[in-house]
Formats: structure tokens, C-alpha cells, sequence
């Protein structure tokens, strides 16, 4: 069965694992901090700080930038929920704009009208690994005095104008290490910021809100022992084992990206030789960005077909063909619908177009050219010749 995504391991990544739960210290360790300074170096960023999840980082990002009660972010429909559940989390309101068609981004030309004496955040998503339209999106932010957070979370290794996603003057930039992404820990995510004291914030949120180095205590440690808990935060920290499988990862994340990139170079070449553009377009590829390629996600008219996505994907599963879907709009679900519920009133033609005819088909490093014609095929087999 090819899977839509899965993670990539060889046994230098075992070795590195084993050799962590060998160490003095299982979490806590030296380890975390040669991960941050390994991923800063490979961007070109600032700071990071590594956190327990994707999900986490956006947390942890929310909170140390002060965003809370009473205040709004400003996000796409189309992306996974937790964009808009870590607003939730620290209090604040999510307004939601609308997304290009083809790519699924948002579109700076809907976020303007959502902005007002609430709103603090524009929150991209830089959907399937394209970078969104950073430059009109960062224009809005300054012309406001809004913080721009970018959830790149699908997008480690993808480039804006020739700079890597992470190295931005964005206020902060999130990144996820879930299996399907391009490098791993099992779980895991990271913060990208350029503010130091922000940075201080975030390390001191992720583990409970608590602070140890003595310049900064509200009174001078009379021992070695004494630490302060400052705020409220959270048990958000990664183990060392963890940062282990990162490491070993990001050796090789030059090589998932390349490998990803051709795979997607054969996908254009083999979905233009069999449909020809006629009913099943491949994601676009902007000359100003360069995706990272987390997903591969084409636009099938699937009314010219006669048929549906599910009987598609069903189709396909029963070939030992995964694909997906990315993602259901954030309204289409209670949650969202409840704390959401002014949001629902307009219309988001962009979201509506781009969900209706989104299927992600398999794409992750150790797939093979030959899979891809495989999959092209069994994708026209399944699909017929439009009408």
C-alpha cells in the first residue's frame, strides 16, 4: 500500500536513537540545544526552540507573543485545526479569510477587510509546502501594526525570493516533525523567532513557566536548587531521545527535498501526458517560491469525470493507492462552527473551489518514479476520460 505520506528511516537514525538511551540523561540533556543550533544553522534563522509538537509551537508562539483574551488572529479555511485551536487555547478569537483556488493559500485580498482594533496576528499557512504571498501578506501586517506568525509547518526547506522559509523578518515561524513531514522526531515542532526575549519566553512556557537563571528572578537564589515558577506554562519540552532522531534527520534533509522536488517534477510530467491539463491539474509552481513538496496535492474536476472523490479514493485504496484529503475548511467542523459562529455568514468562494476538488496523492522520499507512473495511471484508470 502506498501511504499519501510516511516518515523516512535508516539505521544511522536507529544508531543515533540507541545511542541517546544510552546517555546520562534522557530529557533535559545537551542534546535539545545542539537541535536548535542545527536547525538555525541550516536556515539561516535567529532563534529556535525546539517544542513537543507542531501543535505546541503554535502554543507556546500564540502565548509569548502576549496574544489572549479578547484579541483575534486572522487565518486560512484550509488547514488542519490546530492553526486555529492554539488561538483558542490562550483566549483569543480567529477570523477567517479566504484562500487562492488553486493553491489553497491565503489570499492577501481577503484578510484587509477582517482586520480591526482586536485583530494582532495574520496567521499563513503555507499550505502543502508553497510558500503563500509573504510579501502582500507582510505589507498588510505593517501597515496595521500586526505581528505576522507563519504555520510552516508543511514547508521545512521550501524557499520565498530565494530565502529559506524560517529566515524571514516574520515574528515568529512554526515547523512540525511529524512522521509525514520532511524530517521526524515521532512527534515534535519547532519555533522560529528573532526576538531573543521571545525566544527566553518560549523556552521558559515550555517547561511550566519556569525560570532559573538568577538574572532574571524576581529574588536572588539563596542555592543551586532554587527555581522560580514565574507563569502559567506548559510540559511542552522534547526529549533528548527525540532531538537524537532529529539530528540524524536533518543530515539528510537536503536529500528528502531533492528527492521529493524530482518526484514531483515526474508527477507534472506524467499528469500532463495523460490528461493533458484536461480535468486534472498538478499544484502550481510559482517562479518566485519553491515548494518543499510535503504534499502533492492535484485539482480534479471530478464533475467532468462523473463521478465522485470518494469513489476516487476508494478506487484507488482497492489498487493499494492512499491518498487524502488537506484539508476539510475549518467551519465544516463543530468546533470551529461554535467559536466561530459570525465567521459562517460569509462566503469564501477560494476555500469552497479549492476543497472540492483537492486529492493529495502519495508523495514522501522513498517513493519511486516508477510508483508515481503507477499511480498517474491507476488515477486515469479510475477516473476515465472527462465528458
Amino acid at each position: 500500500m502506498l501511504a499519501y505520506g510516511r516518515q523516512t528511516i535508516d539505521e544511522a537514525d536507529v544508531d543515533a536513537v540507541v545511542e541517546a538511551l544510552r546517555a546520562p540523561q534522557l530529557t533535559c540533556g545537551p542534546l535539545v540545544a545542539r537541535f536548535e543550533a542545527a536547525l538555525v544553522a541550516w536556515l539561516g534563522a535567529k532563534h529556535a526552540s525546539i517544542c513537543s509538537s507542531g501543535t505546541a509551537a503554535l502554543h507556546l508562539t500564540y502565548a509569548a507573543l502576549g496574544i489572549g483574551e479578547g484579541d483575534e488572529i486572522i487565518t486560512t479555511p484550509i488547514t488542519f485545526s490546530a492553526t486555529a485551536a492554539a488561538a483558542y487555547y490562550v483566549g483569543a478569537s480567529v477570523r477567517i479569510a479566504d484562500v487562492d483556488p488553486r493553491t489553497g493559500n491565503l489570499d492577501p485580498t481577503s484578510v484587509e477587510d477582517l482586520i480591526n482594533s482586536r485583530t494582532r496576528a495574520i496567521v499563513p499557512v503555507h499550505l502543502g509546502g508553497l510558500p503563500a504571498d509573504m510579501d502582500a501578506l507582510t505589507q498588510i501586517a505593517r501597515r496595521h501594526g500586526l505581528r505576522i506568525v507563519e504555520d510552516a509547518c508543511h514547508a521545512l526547506g521550501a524557499t520565498y525570493q530565494g530565502r529559506r522559509i524560517g529566515s524571514s523578518e516574520s515574528d515568529a515561524v512554526v515547523f512540525s516533525f511529524h512522521p509525514v513531514k520532511h524530517i521526524t522526531t515521532g512527534e515534535g515542532g519547532a519555533v522560529i523567532v528573532r526576538d531573543p526575549r521571545v525566544k527566553q519566553r518560549i523556552d521558559r512556557l515550555r517547561q511550566h513557566g519556569i525560570e532559573r537563571d538568577a538574572t532574571r528572578m524576581d529574588s536572588p537564589p539563596i542555592g543551586a536548587w532554587i527555581y522560580e515558577v514565574q507563569e502559567l506554562g506548559w510540559n511542552y519540552r522534547l526529549s533528548d531521545i527525540a532531538c537524537a532522531l532529529g539530528l540524524s534527520q536533518l543530515v539528510k534533509l537536503d536529500s528528502f527535498l531533492r528527492d521529493r522536488r524530482a518526484l514531483a517534477t515526474h508527477y507534472r510530467l506524467e499528469l500532463d501526458r495523460v490528461f493533458g491539463g484536461d480535468g486534472v491539474l498538478a499544484p502550481p509552481a510559482p517562479t518566485d517560491r519553491e515548494s518543499a513538496y510535503h504534499l502533492f496535492a492535484v485539482a480534479i474536476d471530478f464533475d467532468r469525470f462523473r463521478t465522485t472523490r470518494a469513489r476516487v479514493m476508494q478506487a484507488l485504496a482497492e489498487a493499494g493507492i492512499g491518498t487524502q484529503v488537506h484539508y476539510i475548511p475549518l467551519l465544516d467542523h463543530p468546533l470551529h462552527a461554535s467559536r466561530c459562529p459570525g465567521e459562517r455568514t460569509r462566503s469564501r468562494p477560494g476555500a469552497s473551489t479549492y476543497y472540492t476538488r483537492t486529492l493529495s496523492l502519495p508523495l514522501f522520499p522513498t517513493l519511486q518514479l516508477a510508483d508515481v507512473t503507477r499511480v498517474v495511471g491507476e488515477l486515469h484508470r479510475v477516473l476515465g476520460d472527462p465528458r
